[in-house]
């Protein structure tokens, strides 16, 4: 990564070439973890949450221990930023305290406002409009299973939400071919797309959106789900469920395409967006998704963490 690039708010501001690199350190530290266990020896990573995780909190929290660093729980509650205190303050002070803060919020406008005050690095945990730390985990799993990233076909059935969002942008520069499958009305931000797409031209994949579900997964080397109602969407959830009918990724859609590979960033409402034989079938490749979580996310901390300490 160089050295201008010292948050991670989107995968947009990667180059190609930094994402392949982020790709292959998160190999090097799962396969040598013993390796990089003084990397961030010494370090502390703020880590604020508007939003509550079990993945995101636990796998950054391992992942600063395993690093030899430490890592701080701040619920935005316990902390003056839900009593009113302005996030260019709460920037300001951290900044102070640790070396690198991580948030999961809502709206992306906070990750930028707390990266323009901070002068640590920071790092999107999830926003409403993206998640690139999952992103990262789903394309090491990938790579790991096919060997390879430029030319593999990525189907997405469900919502044009944060992580789809993030999906195709990290297809687009890795030369993966992305499909969104949705129902209309549920269409990803078009701002997102037409950037995504445009990058997809530079590497020689597609990026498109279809509201057909029947034969979308024919021929994809792996078919992705999220949930339909996300957090923050309950009053939504009776519209959701209604319009997201015949949308679920079940036995007879994955037929379609038998080598491909399921991939869940979790947690997964069986029954709803995902059938249980699937979550637990021989194609799926969840909970490998998730454990990669932790390797992708120390190479992150490595990568913008680390080089502090040689500065």
């Amino acid at each position: 990564m160089s050295k201008t690039i010292r948050h991670l708010l989107t995968l947009e501001e990667l180059s190609n070439k930094e994402l392949l690199g982020l790709l292959k350190l998160a190999s090097q530290v799962k396969k040598k973890p013993a390796k990089y266990k003084k990397a961030l020896k010494g370090q502390a990573l703020g880590m604020i949450f508007e939003k509550s995780s079990t993945r995101t909190r636990v796998s950054f929290e391992v992942g600063m221990f395993q690093l030899g660093g430490h890592a701080l729980f701040l619920n935005s509650n316990d902390i003056q930023i839900g009593r009113g205190e302005t996030i260019a303050d709460t920037a300001r002070v951290l900044s102070r305290f640790v070396q690198g803060i991580m948030i999961r919020t809502f709206a992306h406008k906070i990750v930028e406002e707390l990266s323009q005050h901070a002068t640590v690095p920071v790092i999107n945990g999830l926003t409403d409009s993206h998640h690139p730390c999952q992103i990262l985990a789903d394309l090491q799993t990938l790579l790991e299973h096919y060997g390879k990233l430029k030319g593999l076909k990525i189907v997405f059935v469900g919502d044009g939400n944060n992580v789809s969002h993030s999906l195709m942008i990290g297809a687009a520069k890795t030369g993966a071919y992305f499909k969104l499958v949705c129902p209309k009305g549920y269409e990803p931000d078009a701002a997102i797309l037409g950037r995504a797409q445009k990058e997809s031209a530079k590497t020689g994949s597609s990026i498109e959106v279809t509201h057909q579900v029947q034969g979308s997964v024919k021929g994809a080397d792996a078919v992705y789900t999220d949930v339909w109602t996300s957090m923050g969407q309950e009053a939504e959830k009776t519209k959701r469920l209604n319009d997201f009918k015949g949308f679920q990724v079940d036995e007879k859609l994955m037929a379609e395409s038998p080598k491909a590979v399921f991939l869940h960033c979790l947690p997964a409402h069986r029954g709803e967006e995902v059938s249980a034989g699937v979550m637990d079938g021989n194609q799926s490749l969840v909970f490998d998704q998730a454990e990669n979580r932790l390797h992708a996310q120390k190479a992150l901390l490595i990568t913008l963490m680390g080089k502090r300490n040689k500065s």
